[in-house]
């Protein structure tokens, strides 16, 4: 076996860079889709079926992070900026739901899903919902904010410092 070179393709800069080809909102439905199976094949689960009022719960839950992600987006959109990981941003926004947080798109994204799971009373969507935090946090965002260094320096290191990356 021989010793991993700089420019080797799986370098740790650039391990996961491939999985950024599957857009962001795809992993969370993909993922989803995926617990849904394992639940549907893991048979009904009594104790989330006896729960009172959580369908309810579960689209106001749904409501709130499906307003949070739209927000969010749609704050990018009137900025004319992109919202594809990785891309160079033409603009750097700092409005709206960003003044909250650093990522309004996931987080909205996160607590839809949530709200998903609560309707349908689901167990195992729920239960893979870290593993996208993970990759979102550990993966997607550093390469965002590499970028967003590059094209706004100083300012986008400040706003970091002042702006929490989930909440």
């Amino acid at each position: 076996m021989r010793a991993a070179m700089p420019n080797d393709r799986f370098t740790k800069k650039n391990s996961f860079r491939f999985l950024l080809r599957i857009p962001v909102p795809w992993v969370f439905i993909l993922t989803y889709l995926a617990g849904a199976a394992i639940d549907y094949a893991t048979g009904p689960h009594s104790f989330i079926n006896r729960a009172p009022r959580l369908g309810i719960a579960g689209a106001i839950v749904f409501a709130v992070g499906a307003t949070i992600a739209g927000w969010g987006w749609l704050t990018f959109r009137k900025a004319r900026t992109t919202t594809v990981p990785g891309e160079r941003s033409s603009r750097f926004v700092t409005w709206g739901p960003y003044k909250f947080t650093r990522n309004p798109m996931y987080v909205g994204l996160v607590v839809a899903y949530v709200g998903e799971a609560l309707i349908l009373r689901q167990i195992w969507p729920l239960l893979l919902l870290p593993l996208v935090v993970a990759y979102v946090n550990w993966v997607v965002i550093p390469v965002e904010e590499v970028k967003l260094r590059e094209v706004f320096g100083d300012k986008y290191r400040d706003y970091q410092a002042k702006t929490r990356r989930w909440l």
